[in-house]
C-alpha cells in the first residue's frame, strides 16, 4: 500500500463512501499479513519505494507462488523474486500469468510500475571482469533497472587484459554509480575505484579456482581496496548491488 492508496482510503471513508469496518479491513494488512509460512511486509513500500522482494532459493514453488499474488494484490510497484529456477516461474506463471522469468539473472518478475522515469543523464554502469560473472551482473542490471534506472553494462574488461578496460573510460566517466564484479583476485575494482570520482559498489563471485575460496580471495581484496569510495557486498550479492546503486542514484 503506499501513500496515494492511503489517502484515497481516507478519502472514501471521510465521504461515506466505505464503512468504518470496510476501512479497519484495509487497513489491517497494511504492517503485515501474516501467511502461516511466511508474513509479508506490506508496508515496505510505504517506507522504502518498493514492495518486499522474494528470495527464492529455499522456499517452495507454492510458497513463492502465494507471496507474489499477495504482493501483486497489495501493492503497485515492481515485483521481484530473485534465486529463482525455470520450474518455479512456471508453477507461479500458471497462477500469476504476467510475471517474466531472466534465465541469466535467475529472476522471477512482473515490470509493471509505469511512473518510473529511467532517466538516461544518470545511467548506472555495471563492470564485469568476466564472462563467468555475468549471471551476478544481470542480477544488478535487472535490479537497478526494476527500481526505475538506466542501467549500461560492459562485460569482461578484466585486469587480466587491461586494455579492455581502458577502452571503456567513455561510459565510466559518464555513469553516476558503477558496480564493478569481479570473482579471482577481485582486482577489478581498486582499477576502477582509481579512475572516477563517482561511487563504486564491488560485488565478489565465487568464480575462481581452489584458492579463491568460492569468493573468499575476492571479497577479502576488495575489502582491503586502497582506492579510495569503494564500497563491497556479500559474495554474489548482485541484487543487493543493484538495490545500493538505485538509492545512490534517487539523490539528488
Amino acid at each position: 500500500m503506499t501513500e496515494l492508496d492511503i489517502q484515497d482510503l481516507l478519502r472514501r471513508y471521510k465521504a461515506g463512501d466505505m464503512t468504518e469496518e470496510e476501512a479497519v479491513h484495509q487497513i489491517r494488512s497494511i504492517p503485515f499479513e501474516d501467511m502461516g509460512f511466511a508474513e509479508v511486509d506490506h508496508h515496505r513500500e510505504l517506507r522504502q519505494g518498493f514492495p518486499e522482494v522474494i528470495y527464492a532459493a529455499g522456499k517452495t514453488k507454492e510458497q513463492v507462488s502465494s507471496i507474489m499474488q499477495s504482493l501483486c494484490q497489495r501493492s503497485r510497484g515492481n515485483l521481484m523474486a530473485t534465486r529463482a529456477d525455470r520450474e518455479m516461474y512456471q508453477f507461479v506463471h500458471r497462477r500469476l500469468p504476467q510475471v517474466v522469468y531472466d534465465e541469466t539473472a535467475r529472476m522471477i518478475y512482473v515490470d509493471r510500475d509505469t511512473s518510473l522515469d529511467r532517466d538516461p543523464s544518470r545511467p548506472i554502469l555495471i563492470l564485469t571482469a568476466g564472462t563467468s560473472d555475468i549471471p551476478v551482473a544481470e542480477e544488478a542490471r535487472l535490479t537497478a533497472y526494476l527500481w526505475g534506472n538506466c542501467v549500461k553494462t560492459c562485460y569482461d574488461c578484466g585486469v587480466a587484459g587491461i586494455h579492455r578496460l581502458f577502452a571503456h573510460l567513455p561510459e565510466i566517466r559518464e555513469a553516476r554509480v558503477i558496480i564493478v564484479i569481479a570473482g579471482m583476485e577481485g582486482a577489478l575494482a581498486s582499477v576502477v575505484g582509481g579512475l572516477t570520482d563517482k561511487p563504486v559498489i564491488a560485488v565478489p563471485t565465487s568464480v575462481g579456482y581452489g584458492a579463491s575460496f568460492q569468493g573468499l580471495a575476492a571479497l577479502l581484496s576488495m575489502l582491503n581496496s586502497c582506492a579510495s569510495g569503494v564500497s563491497v557486498m556479500n559474495i554474489d550479492n548482485g541484487f543487493g548491488a543493484g538495490v545500493l546503486a538505485s538509492k545512490i542514484n534517487r539523490m539528488r
